[in-house]
């Protein structure tokens, strides 16, 4: 288990933060009682920081018509749907819903080819609400694998969600697992699949991103 880039900076401004309570809490009272409840609460706050930035190292046991779970999180969409950014048509849609204490990076769910990429600004609805797919913050990535199967995957904000982090662009080779972004303090992934995709999972299902096989395309 490793911290993930995206929270160094955070975890050095959250150092300094804790720093500044822990001097201010010993100049204001002489009370040991105090300062250890203060000094406490300075380290819980910290470490909650901490653990939402970890970094999982784990290893891909699947092949490449899989499709791997983007994230960790529970499953709470599984249903056909019209999918109107890219395929313009009915796909499969697989959303996977991130707690505050999932780890919070994003994996590639397929290997290939990233044919197309793009962020769109939003709003920060809940994030089970019904239209916050299509409204709030998020972020849409394609690839297409060696098969000529594609797969879109959609990094959606929520409510404290407020930073979407993704990194291939359409033209860039991917690979199957590979950290492709993170959601700060965020939210869900969609998964849209072809309609035929042997869909592994079931609504309510806890899955981990890179271990969980989500469906076979």
């Amino acid at each position: 288990m490793t911290i993930h880039k995206e929270g160094y900076k955070i975890l050095s401004v959250t150092t300094l933060l804790v720093a500044i309570e822990f001097y201010t809490v010993y100049q204001i009272t002489e009370d040991p009682a105090l300062r250890v409840i203060g000094f406490a609460l300075g380290f819980i706050f910290f470490f909650l920081v901490l653990q939402f930035f970890r970094f999982p190292n784990r290893k891909l046991d699947a092949g490449k018509n899989q499709v791997i779970s983007p994230c960790d999180g529970k499953v709470v969409v599984i249903e056909e749907v019209e999918e109107p950014e890219f395929f313009k048509d009915r796909r499969l849609q697989v959303s996977i819903f991130m707690s505050p204490l999932n780890v919070h990076a994003n994996w590639s769910p397929i290997g290939g080819k990233v044919v197309y990429d793009k962020y769109h600004p939003g709003k920060f609805l809940v994030a089970w609400h019904p239209k916050s797919s299509t409204e709030n913050e998020r972020s849409t990535v394609v690839v297409e694998n060696d098969f000529g199967k594609q797969v879109l995957f959609r990094q959606v904000a929520g409510a404290v969600a407020r930073r979407i982090i993704y990194y291939p662009s359409a033209g860039d080779a991917i690979e199957h697992g590979e950290n492709y972004g993170f959601i700060k303090f965020g939210s869900r992934v969609d998964l849209y699949l072809p309609l035929e995709a042997d869909v592994k999972v079931k609504i309510g299902e806890k899955v981990k991103g890179i271990e969980s096989i989500i469906a076979t395309i």
